[in-house]
């Protein structure tokens, strides 16, 4: 696609969406590694100084998708959620249904487990104190919000919903990068079947991941 200059707040939005659509586009195609700001902007049909007019960075770029999927995907998980736990069930049952649910649900989204990933290494570099600034405004409101869709469901987590979901995240984004394994890796292990005595797909190691810390923040009866 090709733009004229953009003239109006409604031509910039116009412009930004493009270019957050485009990266999205990329991201299902590559790992966040792989997304260039060249290849960004010849995909979208402006010259790469002219994304920087609405994002600095890259990096700033992927933060602000990381919103927008964020915020897709807790407004998705809030059905998933009261679909599959029974309120009156027991608590023990209730923290079952989350974990096998937040598992299925994160491991169905491996860009935005992939972004996760990159958040803290990648994505908060080569960007300005304001764009941080905006992007933990924004991830700390998600987190509550999160939280806050656990307690609704389990209850007994009370004050430490929160670091259950900031653990969830940390670990769906760490996870991320070790499944699908590479090439190189799946081939030692068909020549050596006993090497992959750890090899889980996405969703087990989530569900696992998420069960420990449960068990780790639920309070003992």
């Amino acid at each position: 696609m090709t733009f004229q200059r953009a003239r109006s707040e409604e031509q910039r939005g116009i412009r930004r969406r493009a270019i957050l659509d485009t990266a999205a586009a990329m991201l299902d195609e590559m790992p966040v590694a792989d997304v260039s700001l060249n290849e960004l902007s010849r995909r979208v049909g402006l010259a790469k100084s002219n994304v920087l007019r609405y994002f600095e960075s890259r990096e700033a770029v992927l933060l602000e998708l990381l919103d927008v999927f964020l915020e897709s995907w807790l407004a998705e998980l809030a059905d998933e959620l009261a679909a599959g736990i029974e309120a009156h069930a027991e608590p023990e049952v209730r923290a079952g249904r989350l974990a096998e649910i937040l598992s299925r649900s994160l491991a169905d989204r491996v860009v935005l487990c992939d972004l996760f990933g990159a958040q803290g290494g990648v994505l908060e570099h080569n960007v300005s104190v304001e764009v941080v600034k905006r992007h933990k405004r924004s991830s700390l409101a998600r987190l509550a919000a999160m939280a806050e869709l656990m307690r609704r469901h389990v209850p007994e987590l009370g004050d430490s919903a929160q670091l259950f979901c900031l653990m969830t995240l940390v670990s769906a984004g760490a996870l991320s990068a070790y499944v699908p394994p590479p090439p190189s890796l799946l081939a030692a292990y068909a020549d050596e079947p006993a090497l992959s005595v750890h090899n889980l797909e996405l969703r087990d190691a989530l569900r696992i991941s998420i069960t420990s810390t449960l068990l780790g923040v639920l309070p003992r009866a």
